[in-house]
């Protein structure tokens, strides 16, 4: 009995053991003592882990980086806090973009910094295990079979860190100054205010009441383009997969012409087809006898005109796309669902439907996106008219990112108001996109196998 009662309770301490994390086995000295010291300089934990080349270069980088960077650093605050102090000598919007990319690479800095910290840690839990840290010829190998796809990567981080963040930076800010044309440097010098822009936005009387009318046809706008596309080329996608239709080929490449040509001349052709005057449409609908169309001086006429271009140069992309996810559909699941008695609409409902959208959600959310900053359509066609009396220079037809450009170039010149209201629009497609796309199956499925 003695001898089962040990070997029972050998087999729970075993089990106690395997149990416990590997800093309750062996300690955490090393690796805390590391962490303090690279914490304190670059370097240091590695020197105290007896990585002597690695630590003394990281010391060497940390001072390199300091003298060189100080003076850079200090214009910085400066350049960010005043946005300069004499007019005409002091440009205070260069003086925002020399910060902002200053402390851009400062973050490259701080990054690497916390990777100094991260890696004299790991090389302490090590020595608290009673395994040697890795020499210099070991940090190299491990660099080169881990690290080589950082490497690729880096470069394209890099461009996209000064090409993209960096200008979305500066525009943010812009949204948080009171630069209008009134006060453009080098003129005058920018004054930093704060929410103040974005409290005028949805404060004062006219801009709340332009703001929420744009911002409802926009959400009208968004859904109708986007789910009028997808089912004019789910139900071309269908027709074109039809195992009794001829010349399959020739109406498929007849369809996707309209794709094929660039969209801005499509839409400048589609401006003088809708011509109130001279116009071949509305000279087709007085030889029908219904009369002319005032598709530019009304705003419910102007509305509808956008739309239907909007559908001409958007329904091929999703006839593509619909058309490979049909041929993907096993036709035993038809086969099936006829054996059980079910009519061509159940089978579309029930089958084609949820197969369809399961595969297209993705790219049906990024279509959301897309015709929420619909630019080119809105724009080059009707120019966001007919205008609206009594408005803040947006028009019937004008969205959200229509009329920031107007507000920005065309009339008001408030290029704070626009970038605040740019920042607004970010934000919601974000968070929208965002909270649609996690509520997909497929990204649910997928968060489910990882």
């Amino acid at each position: 009995m003695n001898i089962i009662n040990l070997g029972v309770s050998l087999k729970v301490m075993k089990v106690k053991i395997v149990s416990q994390q590997p800093e309750q086995i062996y300690g955490t000295r090393h690796a805390n003592i590391a962490t303090i010291l690279s914490l304190l300089f670059m370097g240091l934990g590695q020197l105290y882990n007896r990585q002597w080349i690695k630590g003394f270069s990281l010391m060497i980088f940390q001072i390199f980086a300091l003298i060189i960077g100080f003076r850079p650093m200090h214009y910085a605050l400066w350049a960010i806090t005043s946005l300069g102090e004499q007019p005409m000598r002091d440009h205070s919007l260069f003086l925002m973009i020399d910060a902002i990319i200053i402390f851009i690479i400062f973050a490259l800095f701080l990054a690497i910094y916390i990777s100094n910290v991260v890696d004299a840690r790991k090389t302490g839990r090590l020595l608290d295990m009673g395994i040697p840290a890795p020499g210099i010829k070991q940090s190299l190998n491990t660099l080169k079979e881990k690290g080589f796809p950082l490497l690729l990567l880096t470069p394209g981080f890099l461009l996209l860190l000064f090409f993209t963040a960096m200008p979305l930076i500066f525009a943010i800010s812009i949204g948080f100054t009171n630069y209008t044309a009134s006060t453009s440097p080098p003129r005058h010098i920018l004054e930093w205010v704060g929410f103040t822009n974005f409290v005028r936005v949805f404060t004062l009387e006219a801009w709340r009441t332009t703001f929420f009318q744009v911002l409802g046809w926009t959400l009208i706008w968004t859904v109708v383009s986007t789910l009028s596309t997808f089912l004019l080329g789910l139900l071309l996608a269908i027709l074109l997969n039809h195992p009794k239709l001829k010349f399959r080929r020739l109406f498929r490449t007849l369809l996707i012409l309209p794709w094929a040509i660039p969209g801005f001349i499509s839409i400048l052709v589609f401006r003088g087809l809708f011509n109130d005057q001279f116009g071949h449409i509305n000279q087709m609908l007085i030889n029908l006898g219904l009369g002319r169309i005032p598709w530019f001086t009304d705003g419910f006429w102007s509305r509808i005109m956008v739309l239907l271009v909007n559908l001409w140069l958007g329904f091929p992309w999703f006839m593509i796309l619909c058309s490979g996810v049909l041929q993907s559909i096993s036709s035993e699941i038809y086969d099936a669902a006829e054996v059980d008695g079910a009519s061509g609409f159940q089978k579309f409902w029930r089958i084609t439907l949820p197969l369809v959208l399961y595969s297209v959600a993705p790219l049906l959310i990024m279509s959301f996106a897309h015709n929420f900053n619909n630019f080119n359509v809105v724009y080059l066609l009707t120019g966001g008219g007919p205008a609206l009396v009594g408005s803040r220079g947006a028009g019937a037809t004008d969205i959200l990112i229509t009329w920031v450009f107007k507000i920005t170039f065309d009339e008001l010149f408030r290029y704070n108001y626009a970038s605040a209201i740019s920042l607004v629009i970010f934000f919601f497609v974000a968070g929208v996109s965002i909270w649609n796309f996690r509520r997909t199956r497929q990204f649910q499925e997928e968060d489910v196998i990882s």
